[in-house]
């Protein structure tokens, strides 16, 4: 059986947690590098004791070093990095002949003034922003395949663009009424100590936080402008909720058409994806559905007192928001079945 020779960059925080749970099962994946600062000469199993007795489970941990991670013969490097840290590993491991699957946001955006407004920072790779390509599988799937670099997208912008992208192209709601508010999971937070965060100030609470401007607008934004073919502004609020991962976003939007046109929109598009589940008109995606896996679920409703469709959606942060998509998409770049390593429900 073909396998990819894979390195997980940043191995020891959630992303790199859940990344290594769907890796050390995929068909067709050899995880021979894992690098973390922190935990260097610690084992996979020493640092996450789950993975005893799994393939590569003794694999030690090195320091993020280009020569050291090209050395272990890697073919793939996943980068679970900050932004502003991951695209001087993606040029350094590009030059040496790896694909990178990119799970920061260092490349999800084309326009490096507009990565500088919202990350207040110059972009670290400019050269590479053409090359790029946007890791929203259902949506640049032909893109994708055979890609140096994919940018896989960030949680809260697979879960709003994914049901709005159709009706955009379909011309089906008003560009300027898009209003969106989302709830995650602490996890996308980060594995980091911080106070607002702990288990006392996060359990038993909601609240909103970063606005009126996540950095995440920024490639909604961009895609959502690509589909409406015009620039598109809007309005969107995340909220912090006490569960460990998934995401839960409500979308409304003037519909400027009949409502049935809606679900045959989404059915155009997403209906022979198998991670994008269509629950109908007046259904409600349910995070506890989706956790674990790589699905999404999107249903909506219309209000006719207001005119606005409701665009109903639930996937788990760190899998079809994270790893799982980042592995979608690894799958493409290396024209393996799409579905490999991740038909867990």
């Amino acid at each position: 059986m073909n396998r990819a020779k894979i390195a997980v960059i940043g191995a020891s925080g959630y992303t790199g947690l859940e990344l290594l749970r769907l890796l050390l099962t995929h068909p067709h994946a050899e995880i021979v590098c894992v690098t973390s600062r922190q935990n260097a000469g610690k084992s996979i199993a020493d640092l996450f004791p789950r993975f005893s007795g799994a393939p590569a489970a003794e694999l030690t941990f090195i320091d993020p070093d280009p020569e050291a991670v090209a050395a272990s013969g890697a073919e793939v490097a996943f980068l679970a990095l900050p932004h502003g840290v991951a695209a001087g590993y993606a040029s350094s491991l590009l030059e040496k002949g790896l694909k990178i699957v990119d799970l920061s946001a260092d490349f999800r955006l084309d326009d490096k003034e507009v990565y500088k407004e919202f990350y207040d920072a110059d972009h670290p790779a400019p050269e590479l922003l053409a090359e790029a390509v946007y890791g929203l599988p259902e949506v640049h799937r032909d893109a994708i395949v055979g890609a140096r670099l994919v940018a896989s997208p960030g949680c809260y912008p697979t879960s709003i663009s994914l049901p709005l992208i159709p009706l955009l192209k379909e011309k089906l709601i008003d560009p300027a009424s898009i209003v969106t508010c989302s709830m995650s999971g602490v996890s996308g937070a980060g594995r980091n100590a911080s106070l607002p965060l702990i288990f006392c100030e996060a359990n038993e609470s909601a609240r909103a936080y970063s606005v009126p401007k996540h950095r995440h607008l920024s490639e909604i934004e961009q895609e959502l402008s690509k589909a409406a073919q015009q620039p598109i502004v809007m309005s969107f609020t995340p909220h912090l909720i006490p569960v460990h991962n998934g995401i839960c976003t409500t979308t409304s939007a003037k519909l400027t058409a009949d409502p049935d046109q809606v679900q045959q929109a989404l059915e155009q598009a997403y209906g022979d994806e198998f991670f994008v589940r269509l629950l109908g008109k007046g259904s409600c995606a349910d995070t506890k559905n989706v956790t674990g896996t790589n699905f999404i679920d999107i249903g909506w409703d219309y209000d006719p007192r207001t005119g606005r469709v409701l665009l109903l959606s639930a996937e788990d942060n760190l899998g079809k928001g994270a790893a799982g998509q980042a592995i979608q998409n690894f799958n493409l770049i290396c024209s393996f079945p799409e579905t490999d390593g991740l038909q867990n429900f």
